[in-house]
């Protein structure tokens, strides 16, 4: 005989409305849960972007070195992932809801007030996707100059600004 196949019970929609919904028995523990989960992201965002801070660092002393720009571009990638992220669970924690991409998180965090220019960090989220995707000389130079320049500053902005609230 074979392995048995897990059988999934699909929970009824009432029943999750009496765990979840807004008068559930999780309300409090979810908002409470929601206060921890940012804070605990900001932990990882804030080691990343310390990581950045000196990737960006050691590619100013040595902009022509091909292992400094590709640290650059690594922790560049990561520290996008995790701007979002703890943004979206900053504003979730706010209260914010409907927050399910990058663009709108980043969208509800401009008019949030998080940041001054949402056009930089819209332009992030599209030169890490052409990072990811493709590796392309052409472009490096341009990410690299935006990443070490408007981006770094934009960065240290949501840095500050995110550490007041704790």
């Amino acid at each position: 005989m074979g392995k048995p196949v897990p059988v999934r019970v699909r929970p009824s929609a009432p029943f999750l409305n009496k765990l979840f919904g807004e008068r559930g028995l999780l309300g409090e523990r979810e908002a409470m849960n929601n206060e921890i989960r940012w804070k605990q992201r900001f932990q990882n965002f804030e080691k990343a972007s310390d990581v950045f801070q000196r990737r960006v660092g050691a590619y100013r002393l040595d902009s022509m070195d091909e292992g400094y720009q590709m640290a650059l571009v690594q922790a560049f990638e990561i520290v996008i992932e995790l701007s979002w992220k703890v943004l979206k669970d900053y504003l979730e924690e706010a209260g914010v809801q409907t927050l399910s991409t990058p663009k709108t998180v980043i969208r509800q965090a401009f008019q949030a007030r998080l940041f001054h220019d949402a056009e930089i960090w819209m332009e992030a989220l599209k030169m890490r996707n052409e990072t990811s995707h493709t590796y392309n000389l052409g472009v490096m130079g341009k990410v690299l100059d935006f990443i070490a320049g408007p981006f770094d500053l934009q960065l240290k902005e949501l840095h500050h600004t995110l550490k007041q609230f704790l």
